[in-house]
């Protein structure tokens, strides 16, 4: 059975250091036989939700998430936070995208932060979609000078090896968790939204 993972670049500017990331990983991604897609919510804004509209990107994007078997979500680092677009995305994403599925949390720093966004999104995007984060991460650190078309040093040795291992990770638990999705991305009506 073919792996499928959507990719979520989190930032709403364009030409994001975030949406390079992305597009470095699901070209590691494919190079594993892994079909990808990606979600740039700079080139594609969604609404402030819960606005309607009928030239929003979010019935597209929702059936990307549903057809992954996994996501990456990779968050810049404005400020010690996480960037508002990614925030808003989690307002749409509910169960039935994204129940149960593991997704591994990405942070991108031009500096050497990275960590906040990370925390800031395992304390928050979570809860009632009940998406599964991986108990490990991945910072890109200074991400100006890695990941780029050539190999630039030392660093960006290290951090593509950590790449390269972080997704095999996420590809071990979504092969490890492909049924939860279907079976408990409806919890009862009593548990829908947690504790």
């Amino acid at each position: 059975m073919s792996m499928r993972i959507t990719l979520i670049a989190g930032s709403n500017r364009s030409d994001s250091q975030s949406g390079r990331v992305a597009q470095y990983l699901a070209q590691r991604l494919q190079q594993l036989n892994v079909e990808t897609d990606i979600i740039d919510l700079a080139a594609e804004p969604l609404p402030l939700w819960p606005e309607e509209s009928a030239s929003s990107p979010w019935p597209r994007f929702a059936e990307s998430l549903r057809a992954a078997q996994a996501v990456v979500v990779i968050t810049p680092e404005w400020h010690g936070m996480a960037c508002p677009a990614l925030k808003n995305l989690f307002l749409y994403a509910g169960r039935r995208e994204l129940a149960h599925k593991p997704a591994l949390l990405v942070g991108v720093s031009s500096g050497q932060g990275g960590a906040y966004p990370i925390a800031e999104m395992r304390s928050s995007s979570y809860k009632n979609c009940r998406l599964c984060y991986l108990p490990d991460h991945l910072i890109v650190r200074h991400v100006e000078s890695v990941m780029g078309e050539t190999v630039t040093g030392e660093d960006d040795q290290r951090i593509r090896a950590r790449a390269e291992w972080s997704l095999q990770l996420l590809l071990d638990y979504a092969n490890a968790m492909r049924d939860l999705h279907e079976k408990h991305r409806s919890p009862p009506a009593d548990f829908m939204n947690g504790m």
